[in-house]
């Protein structure tokens, strides 16, 4: 693992777009919530796949993954979670500022119960929140794949795949930049921020499986 935290990381990162930028990516003081709301939104968009090894059968760690209540508080830390009924989650990915301005983005998420062997994440409305100028579509699906390890031991590799969409509404002043500047920006920011968040997420619930589990993890040779 890294020396940093996720979260100290996620603003490292937000201050990268804001230097790339050289501006307030957040919010104009002369513009008001309805002006952006009025203006177009810029998309970025990303689709990814990985796998997590998990060293027992498939049957254990569907167990472990039905049970995300047990778990799920633990491994998003140090992002703050908050339960949303008996399947979703209110996550708040961290403090961001500049100039004097602060916004801590959160996202809903669903985990929908396996269906077959394959699990949904889906984005789902934040009572009593309203997103302060972005909107996040997140749609992943895990699917459990079992196979024997080179010791001859069970393993199940989850895959996964998650297409996601980040809509901005940019304060007037960014929209009069090159857009094409805008969005490739964004699309490098975006992509840099799922491979941090990915990682540590997959290294936690790895560590956390298989010491709840009691069951040996390989090191890496």
């Amino acid at each position: 693992m890294q020396a940093h935290s996720a979260e100290h990381q996620a603003f490292e990162t937000f201050e990268t777009f804001e230097s790339v930028m050289g501006l307030d990516m957040v919010t104009d003081p002369a513009e008001q919530p309805v002006e952006l709301a009025a203006a177009a939104a810029t998309h970025f968009r990303g689709q990814y796949a990985n796998c997590m090894a998990m060293y027992a059968d498939a049957q254990t760690v569907a167990d472990y993954l039905d049970i995300h209540s047990e778990w799920f508080h633990r491994c998003a830390h140090p992002m703050k979670t908050d339960a949303l009924g008996d399947n979703g989650y209110a996550l708040t990915i961290g403090r961001f500022g500049s100039f004097g301005y602060e916004v801590e983005p959160k996202i809903g998420l669903h985990l929908l119960p396996q269906d077959e062997g394959v699990y949904r994440i889906e984005t789902i409305p934040v009572p009593d929140y309203e997103a302060p100028g972005y909107h996040v579509d997140f749609r992943a699906a895990l699917q459990l794949v079992e196979a024997v390890s080179e010791t001859g031991t069970p393993l199940t590799q989850v895959e996964w795949e998650l297409d996601l969409d980040v809509a901005i509404y940019f304060p007037r002043f960014i929209r009069a930049l090159p857009k094409s500047l805008i969005q490739g920006t964004g699309d490098r920011l975006l992509n840099q921020i799922v491979r941090q968040v990915s990682r540590r997420l997959t290294h936690k619930v790895q560590m956390d499986f298989h010491q709840t589990r009691d069951i040996p993890f390989p090191k890496a040779s």
